[in-house]
């Protein structure tokens, strides 16, 4: 759980629905392949189930200054790097403080693969 406290009260939100959120609305970004799983258990899940979940290739934690967000994705092949983590790290940084309201601080993006 995620929890930040509010004059009002105190937030808790789920990892998994952040894992969820985030890994939907990188997903979505144009030049985005797929996501790679980025832990073990990540790949394990994949194997026994054989379909992707949301949440494959994310990890989010709370650090002082907001959230730190880690990607592990698959670009297509022939286009701009560059671009493509610049619009996924604009992306999900807008989704998840529209959607959560919780400062999001930092999104590292790793390009682990490419397919055609």
């Amino acid at each position: 759980m995620i929890k930040m406290e509010t004059p009002l009260g105190a937030v808790e939100i789920s990892h998994d629905y952040f894992a969820n959120l985030v890994g939907h609305a990188a997903s979505e970004c144009f030049g985005v392949a797929g996501m790679i799983e980025s832990t073990a258990s990540q790949g394990l899940r994949y194997i026994l189930r054989k379909e992707d979940t949301q949440d494959k290739g994310v990890k989010v934690r709370y650090g002082a200054n907001g959230l730190v967000i880690d990607l592990h994705i698959a670009v297509t092949y022939g286009v701009n790097i560059s671009a493509i983590v610049k619009s996924i790290v604009n992306k999900v940084s807008y989704t998840v403080e529209e959607a959560t309201g919780f400062q999001v601080a930092k999104v590292n993006v790793f390009v682990d693969d490419m397919k055609q």
